[in-house]
């Protein structure tokens, strides 16, 4: 499976879980600190470049799901080849 394939797989799964089931992945999976820390980054950045609030808000949740996704693909794939 590609990583495309996953991360397509995988939003399909996201968007398909309710609210109490997104936060059970979250707290299984994203540190706390990681959480404070992608909606702290979001709105300094945000406003830095002048983002509306809506795009802003969204900002956060894009980073998570990048994470979500690097874990996932650490976990079905736990020892990459080494470039050397």
């Amino acid at each position: 499976m590609t990583f495309e394939e996953m991360a397509w797989d995988f939003v399909e799964v996201f968007d398909d879980l309710e609210v109490d089931q997104i936060n059970e992945v979250l707290i299984k999976n994203v540190p706390f600190e990681r959480l404070e820390f992608f909606n702290e980054y979001a709105n300094e950045f945000g406003e830095a470049a002048e983002i509306g609030d809506a795009a802003r808000k969204r900002l956060a949740n894009l980073m998570l799901i990048g994470y979500l996704l690097r874990v996932l693909e650490e976990r079905l794939n736990p020892d990459p080849p080494q470039h050397g």
